[in-house]
């Protein structure tokens, strides 16, 4: 079923892609979430490396166990045709209490359809103290007033 917008992308459409895919991944629903990738889709998150939705959903479920209270800002970076670039900050903690900011970029390939067929995450935790949070709305869809990443300086 395609997944709007479509491929090629225009500066306008390719923003729109990457706010839908923060919309979906802040919402923390892993069945969700990889609807928006092919069947057969490829990921290499820091060094694991997946193929296919049921991959998508096991490592988004652990995920979301483990990072606690996630919240998530992504950024157009650059885009192609059918690719995007993005880069994003996340924050996060953990079940000692512990709280992390987590920086990378991602690199998509979408197909004709618009389901992302390739993702490439690098990523790094920094850890921070509670009163350097940034992200305070609700658990959910980021407010469409909140500061993205640049206007928060990351």
């Amino acid at each position: 079923m395609p997944r709007p917008p479509l491929p090629p992308f225009t500066a306008a459409t390719a923003a729109q892609k990457v706010r839908m895919a923060e919309d979906a991944w802040n919402g923390r629903n892993p069945s969700a979430v990889s609807l928006a990738y092919t069947e057969d889709s490829r990921w290499r998150n820091r060094a694991e490396f997946l193929q296919g939705r049921a991959d998508i959903v096991a490592f988004l479920t652990r995920k979301w166990l483990r990072e606690l209270d996630y919240r998530l800002i992504k950024e157009l970076w650059a885009f192609t045709d059918h690719r995007i670039a993005v880069r994003f900050a996340y924050e996060w903690h953990d079940d000692s209490g512990q709280h992390f900011r987590s920086y990378g970029n991602e690199n998509w390939e979408f197909d004709d359809e618009g389901l992302m067929r390739v993702r490439i995450a690098s990523i790094n935790d920094l850890p921070i103290a509670a009163a350097d949070r940034k992200y305070h709305w609700p658990l959910g869809r980021r407010p469409d007033g909140h500061l993205g990443l640049s206007e928060l300086g990351l």
